[in-house]
């Protein structure tokens, strides 16, 4: 299965199904063209026209990530991504080059900082990120580097968005824009994930995924697969 032109997802079942084939689906436009849930969504549903507030493409990524139990983050150029869980134990491996994150740390090639705060997330996660500010102390008169932080252990692959919950009004109506509840992978997918994510060499796992995107995506420009699998 691979994205034709014509091409719309308009329910969260198409969704789901286009994770499920493909492996690996951006949310927003990026350099490969016509990669994207935001290139084939369908009409209607990325930016409702009425007054309800309802925006469906995001209204669907906290039942889709629990639903299928995949993978969602910031692991593409730093913006969002969905991975299939089949597909996501070789991407962690190889994006953290075969290390827990404890060796990583040990070996010198993550800093204090960052260690404090996946420390305080594996924790605490599940953990809403409005929270895990609150706890850690980031913000305007505390720690700062919060984003940056949060975003790279994403890119890392230590660290998923598992739901995003919703404000509620006195009459139990959801409003505002879905806040990012934080977890690891080892928590949010469990023994599945843990027992397959370092089965491989990081160098065996890309080599399967680069062939994996060769196949969805065979008339991509190989430079554009390779920055995104890196």
């Amino acid at each position: 299965m691979t994205f034709s032109d014509d091409f719309k997802i308009g329910s969260m079942n198409e969704l789901m199904e286009v994770i499920d084939e493909l492996g690996f689906v951006p949310f927003f436009i990026n350099e490969i063209e016509g990669f994207s849930i935001e290139d084939h969504i369908a009409p209607g549903c990325w930016y409702n026209d009425g007054d309800n507030g309802f925006w469906p493409a995001w209204e669907w990524k906290g039942p889709v990530i629990n639903k299928m139990k995949c993978a969602y983050g910031k692991f593409f150029r730093n913006k969002a991504m969905y991975v299939s869980p089949k597909w996501f134990p070789d991407f962690a491996n190889y994006r953290r080059d075969g290390y827990d994150f404890d060796a990583r740390f040990d070996d010198g090639l993550a800093s204090i900082h960052d260690k404090e705060l996946f420390e305080l997330l594996d924790a605490n996660a599940p953990i809403m990120s409005k929270q895990l500010k609150l706890t850690g102390h980031y913000g305007k008169n505390g720690k700062k580097g919060f984003d940056t932080m949060i975003t790279r252990l994403q890119k890392q692959c230590y660290v998923v968005i598992s739901d995003f919950r919703y404000s509620v009004d006195k009459y139990g109506n959801r409003y505002g824009w879905g806040v990012a509840e934080y977890s690891t992978p080892e928590k949010f997918l469990g023994k599945k994930f843990c027992d397959a994510v370092y089965k491989r060499t990081p160098e065996e796992s890309y080599a399967r995924i680069a062939r994996h995107f060769k196949k969805i995506l065979p008339d991509a420009d190989q430079t554009l697969i390779e920055k995104m699998i890196r």
